[in-house]
C-alpha cells in the first residue's frame, strides 16, 4: 500500500473565527458606498494574503466555528454564556469572508458539535504524527497547550511566533502545563469559572512553583511557601473550588480525536478563482485588490463607487498595508531593574545614542501637584527596557539610586527637545516631572492620543485595553499588584521586583503601540494631519493650564451652601405639604407611588422593570402641569450644585498651591471636546442664578482680573459653512441676530417685529435641527402639537434649503462611508449607521448630521489655545489661561494689560478657523468669572 505524500512545506491551519474577532475590534469600521461593513472582512484577508506570501507552497486550510451547541455546553450549561451576540456589523461580513476564503483556492473547515479550535487540534496531532510541522494562525492563547516540536503558532495581527521556547518564555512554563493554568485562572470570555481569587499572576506562581493540578493538589501545604501575593490562604480556595478547578481543566482542554472527512495529507490548495475574487472584491469595493487581480476583465467602477473611494481610501489604504506594516511582536523580552549606578550608566549611553524611546513615571498619587515620583522607566526598542526604582519605602526595601541625583542625570535627555519622547498620558508625565524643576520637551507621540484619532469610538483608550486590542497582548494590571479598595497600595509601598517589571512592560508597550499606531496614522493625511497639529501641540497647553489652575472664595462657597441648604430644607416641606406626607425625596420607589399611586399623574414612561419612571426627562415633562414634580425638579438641581461644588470645590483647594487643579482629557469624547475632572468645571449652569452665583466664587487675585472670552453661536456658524445656505450666510455676514432673523423667516413676519416668544421657539427649531431633533422632539420641547411643529420645520426648510440639502448628503455619505469627518479631517465612526434596528439607525443619523459641527467647534477651539499660549509666550505678557469650559477661554491678567490681553484674545481666537461667515469672538472683564462671562 503506497504512503500518502506528505509535503515538505508546513500545514497551516488557520483560526478563521479568532481572526474574524480580532480584525473586527482591529480596524475602524469601514463600509463600501452601499453602506456594506467591510472592515472586518478587509483584516481577515489581509492576514489570509499575507500567509499566502510567508509560506509559499503551504497547504492552508482555514477553519471556522460551526452555528449551534458543542459538547462543551452538555458538560456545563453557562459556557460561553456571558459572551455578547455577534455585533450587528459583524455578522454580514462572515459569508463575504468564507465567499473569498474559498474563491482563493483555500479548503474550509466547519464541523458541527465542537468548536474550531478541536478540529485544529485534532488535525495538529494527525501532522505531528506524521512528524509533519504545522504552523498555527491564530490569535487565541487557548492554542499554546498544542505547541509542540512540530506544532508552532503565529498571531499573523502582530508577527508573534510561539515555539516551546516562546511559550516558555512567555508564560514561565511549557506548553504541556496550559490547561493547567487555563484550569486555574479561567477565561472570561467563554465563561471557564477557574478557581475564584486566582488570575493570571496566581495561577504562573502555583505552576512555576507546583507543576500541574494534579501536583498541586497532592501537596497543597507546600502552596503556603510559594511567594506569590496570597499563597498562605491558597489552599483553603484550591480545596473548596476543586471540582470547579478540574471542570475547567475539561472545558478549557482542546480534542484532538475529532472524526473528520479529511486528513492532513488531504489538505492542498485549489488555483484560485479569480473571476469570482474580483467580483467579491469589486462589491465590496475592495479597488486595490481588483488591481492586484489585473485589469484586463476589470468593469469599471461607477461614479458613485469612485467617490467614495476618494473620500475613504485613506483607511482603507492603511489597513490594506496592515498587514506588512505592523511592528514585529520581539520572541524575547529584557527588562532590568536598575539600582546601581553601572547599570545606570548603560542606559544612559543608550538613551544619548537612540534618536526616541519611550518614558514612564510611577508616582504616589494621580493629582499632578502633589505626585512624588518613585521611579522612572524607559524603552529604546520593543522588547527592551528599564525601570528605575528611586522612591519605594516599604519596609526592607532593597537601596536605590537617589531620586534627585537620577533626575539630574537625565534631566539633559529629558530637556532635549530634538530626542522624540513617546508616552502614554505624558500630559500627566510632563506636569510630574515640573514638580522637579525639570521641562519635558521633545514630547511628539502620546499612544493614548493617536488611538484617539485613528478611532475615537474603538476601544477605551487606557494602555491595557489598547494593548489587547491591538497587539493581542495581556499586560499586567496595576490591581494584579497593588490589590482593589481601601487595601490598594501606593507605587511606593510595592516590591521592587513586582514594580519593576510592571514599569518596564508600561515603557515597552508604549513603545510598540505606538509603531502600531503610527503604521496606520502615516498613511492617513487627515487623520495624521489632526495629531499633529491639534492634539499633540494643545498636550503642553493643557498641562500648563492644568498646572495654573483657578483660584477660588472658599468662604463664598461656604455660605453659598449654607443658603442652598435652608433652600433644600424649605422645598422639602413644600413637597411634604403637596403630597399630604413625608417621604424620601430621593426614593425613586417612594417617589413613584407617591406620583403615580396617589395623585394619579401619567405615567410617561416605564423602567425594563415595568415599573413607572421616575427619571429626570420625566419629572421635567410633568412638571410643566403638576406642582410636586416642579418643586422636585428645582429640589434635584439646587442638590446637585450643593454637593458638587458648593460642598466639594473648597475640599479640592490644592494646599501648597491655594487654587483648583482640575484635570482636562483629550481622549473621552468622541467628537472631539474636551472633558474636565475632579472637579468638573464645565456642567456648573450659566442659566440659572444659582449657578451664576457659584461662578462668582471663582475670583481673580489682588492686581488681576478675569478675562473670558468664546464664540458666538459657534455651531450654527459652522453649519452655514457647511450648509453653504444663503440665507444663514447672509444673516451672519450682516451681523443679525440670527435666532430672530430665523424667526422672521419661519414665521413670515418683519425683524422689528419677532416677539421674544418667537425667537425663543426659532432658538429650539435653529440648535435642535443642528442635534436632528424631529417633529416630536420640537413639539415636545414648545408644548406644541406634532402638525403644528412640523409645519414650523417644513417652513424652516423653505427659507433654509441648504440646511436641508446639508443634512440629506451628510447623512447619504454616512451609511456610504460608515463615517462622518470635521472640516479638520477629525473621524467619526458610525458602526450603528445600518444598523437593521431602525432606532440605532436614526440615532447614527442624528450623530452624523451633529458630530461634523460639534466635532468642528471643539477643533476650533483647541487650535484656538494653541495660538492663544502661543502669542502669550511670544509677548510676554503678565496672562494665562486658567479655564477651558465648552467654547469659552478663562485667562487670569495683570489689571494694566487687561485691554492689551482683551484685543489680542480675540484676534487670535477668530483666527483659529477661516469660514465662509466670521468666527465671533465676545470677551468680558471682571473681578470674578460671572462680571467676566
Amino acid at each position: 500500500m503506497n504512503q500518502p505524500q506528505i509535503s515538505p512545506a508546513p500545514l497551516v491551519l488557520v483560526d478563521g473565527s479568532s481572526y474574524l474577532y480580532r480584525a473586527y475590534h482591529a480596524l475602524p469600521p469601514l463600509t463600501n458606498s452601499k453602506g456594506q461593513p467591510t472592515g472586518a472582512v478587509k483584516g481577515v484577508v489581509n492576514m489570509m494574503r499575507r500567509l499566502i506570501k510567508d509560506y509559499p507552497g503551504s497547504p492552508i486550510a482555514v477553519v471556522f466555528d460551526a452555528k449551534g451547541k458543542t459538547f462543551r455546553d452538555e458538560i456545563f450549561a453557562e459556557y460561553k454564556a456571558n459572551r455578547p451576540p455577534m455585533p450587528d456589523d459583524l455578522r454580514p461580513q462572515v459569508q463575504p469572508i468564507l465567499d473569498i476564503v474559498q474563491a482563493m483556492g483555500l479548503p474550509l473547515l466547519v464541523i458541527d458539535g465542537v468548536e474550531a479550535d478541536d478540529v485544529i487540534g485534532t488535525l495538529a496531532r494527525q501532522a505531528t504524527e506524521q512528524q509533519r510541522a504545522v504552523v498555527i494562525s491564530t490569535g487565541d492563547k487557548d492554542m499554546a497547550q498544542l505547541v509542540n516540536e512540530h506544532v508552532t503558532l503565529v498571531n499573523t495581527m502582530t508577527e508573534t511566533v510561539l515555539d516551546i521556547p516562546g511559550v516558555n518564555a512567555k508564560y514561565g512554563f511549557g506548553p504541556e502545563l496550559m490547561i493547567d493554568y487555563l484550569a486555574l485562572m479561567g477565561d472570561k470570555v467563554d465563561n471557564i469559572p477557574g478557581v475564584p481569587g486566582v488570575g493570571e499572576k496566581t495561577a504562573q506562581g502555583l505552576i512555576q512553583g507546583m507543576g500541574g493540578l494534579d501536583a498541586i493538589y497532592a501537596d497543597l501545604e507546600k502552596v503556603r511557601t510559594l511567594s506569590f501575593r496570597g499563597a498562605k490562604t491558597m489552599p483553603e480556595k484550591l480545596i473548596e473550588h476543586r471540582e470547579m478547578a478540574y471542570l475547567s481543566y475539561l472545558l478549557a482542554t482542546i480534542k484532538t480525536d475529532v472524526e473528520l472527512p479529511l486528513g492532513p495529507e488531504s489538505i492542498h490548495n485549489a488555483q484560485p478563482d479569480n473571476n469570482r475574487l474580483r467580483d467579491l472584491f469589486e462589491d465590496l469595493e475592495f479597488k486595490n485588490w481588483v488591481k492586484d487581480l489585473g485589469e484586463a476583465n476589470s468593469a469599471p467602477a461607477s461614479a458613485a463607487t469612485d467617490g467614495v473611494a476618494a473620500i475613504s481610501g485613506g483607511v482603507e489604504d492603511a489597513a490594506e498595508k496592515n498587514a506588512q506594516i505592523t511592528p514585529a511582536t520581539p520572541t524575547e523580552i529584557h527588562y532590568d531593574i536598575i539600582t546601581d549606578k553601572a547599570l545606570f550608566a548603560d542606559w544612559l549611553v543608550r538613551l544619548q545614542q537612540v534618536t526616541q524611546f519611550s518614558f514612564d513615571t510611577e508616582t504616589t498619587a494621580l493629582e499632578i501637584m502633589d505626585a512624588r515620583i518613585v521611579g522612572v522607566s524607559f524603552a529604546t526598542e520593543a522588547g527592551v527596557a528599564a525601570y528605575i526604582p528611586c522612591g519605594h519605602d516599604y519596609m526592607g526595601a532593597p537601596e536605590q539610586l537617589e531620586l534627585e541625583w537620577v533626575l539630574q542625570e537625565l534631566k539633559p535627555i529629558l530637556e532635549d527637545a530634538k530626542k522624540i519622547k513617546i508616552g502614554q498620558n505624558l500630559k500627566y508625565d510632563r506636569s510630574v516631572l515640573l514638580n522637579y524643576g525639570i521641562e519635558l520637551r521633545g514630547i511628539e507621540f502620546d499612544t493614548m492620543l493617536e488611538s484617539y484619532v485613528w478611532n475615537s469610538i474603538g476601544s477605551r483608550h487606557n494602555m491595557d485595553d489598547l494593548a489587547q486590542n491591538y497587539l493581542d497582548y495581556k499586560t499586567v494590571t496595576f490591581e494584579e499588584i497593588a490589590g482593589k479598595g481601601v487595601k490598594q497600595l501606593t507605587f511606593n509601598q510595592l516590591k521592587i521586583e513586582d514594580a519593576g517589571h510592571y514599569a518596564a512592560e508600561d515603557a515597552d508597550i508604549t513603545l510598540r503601540l505606538h509603531q502600531f499606531f503610527w503604521s496606520q496614522l502615516e498613511h492617513v493625511a487627515p487623520l495624521k494631519s489632526v495629531f499633529e497639529k491639534i492634539e499633540m501641540p494643545l498636550l503642553p497647553v493643557l498641562s500648563r493650564i492644568e498646572r495654573n489652575g483657578t483660584l477660588v472664595d472658599a468662604k463664598l462657597l461656604g455660605q453659598q451652601s449654607l443658603e442652598l441648604g435652608e433652600r433644600l430644607t424649605q422645598l422639602e416641606r413644600k413637597a411634604y405639604e403637596i403630597a399630604g406626607k413625608e417621604f424620601n425625596l430621593s426614593s425613586p420607589k417612594q417617589l413613584g407611588a407617591i406620583l403615580f399611586d396617589e395623585q394619579k399623574l401619567p405615567v410617561l414612561k416605564k423602567t425594563p422593570t415595568g415599573t413607572p419612571s421616575t427619571a429626570e426627562e420625566v419629572l421635567q415633562e410633568l412638571a410643566l402641569d403638576y406642582p410636586l414634580p416642579k418643586v422636585l425638579m428645582e429640589y434635584r438641581g439646587l442638590a446637585k450644585l450643593k454637593s458638587t461644588y458648593t460642598d466639594k470645590l473648597p475640599l479640592v483647594i490644592n494646599k501648597r498651591t491655594g487654587r483648583i487643579h482640575t484635570s482636562y482629557h483629550q481622549a473621552v469624547a468622541a467628537t472631539g471636546r474636551l472633558s474636565s475632572q475632579d472637579p468638573n468645571l464645565q456642567n456648573i449652569p450659566i442659566k440659572t442664578e444659582e449657578g451664576r452665583r457659584i461662578r462668582q466664587a471663582f475670583v481673580a487675585p489682588q492686581g488681576y482680573k478675569l478675562v473670558a472670552a468664546d464664540y458666538s453661536q459657534i455651531e450654527l456658524r459652522i453649519m452655514a459653512h457647511l450648509s453653504d445656505d444663503a440665507g444663514l450666510l447672509s444673516a451672519f455676514e450682516k451681523g443679525l441676530d440670527v435666532h430672530r432673523a430665523t424667526a422672521a423667516e419661519v414665521f413670515g413676519v418683519a425683524l422689528d417685529s419677532v416677539s421674544s416668544e418667537m425667537r425663543r421657539s426659532a432658538k429650539a427649531i435653529n440648535f435642535g435641527l443642528i442635534y436632528g431633533m424631529s417633529a416630536f422632539g420640537l413639539a415636545k420641547q414648545l408644548h406644541l402639537g406634532r402638525n403644528e411643529a412640523q409645519q414650523y420645520i417644513d417652513r424652516y426648510f423653505e427659507r433654509y434649503p441648504g440646511v436641508q440639502r446639508y443634512m440629506n448628503n451628510i447623512r447619504a455619505l454616512a451609511h456610504e462611508q460608515g463615517y462622518v469627518e470635521t472640516l479638520f479631517g477629525r473621524r467619526l465612526y458610525l458602526p450603528e449607521i445600518n444598523a437593521k434596528n431602525k432606532n440605532l439607525q436614526m440615532g447614527a443619523e442624528r450623530t452624523a448630521i451633529n458630530a461634523p459641527m460639534q466635532g468642528t467647534a471643539a477643533d476650533i477651539i483647541k487650535t484656538a489655545m494653541i495660538k492663544v499660549q502661543a502669542w502669550l509666550d511670544a509677548s510676554q505678557l503678565d496672562a494665562k489661561i486658567i479655564m477651558q469650559v465648552h467654547d469659552e477661554l478663562v485667562l487670569e491678567v495683570a489689571e494694566a494689560q487687561v485691554e492689551q490681553v482683551r484685543a489680542g484674545l480675540i484676534e487670535h481666537m477668530s483666527a483659529a478657523a477661516t469660514l465662509k461667515v466670521p468666527l465671533l469672538v465676545e470677551a468680558g472683564v471682571g473681578d470674578n468669572w460671572d462680571e467676566a462671562h
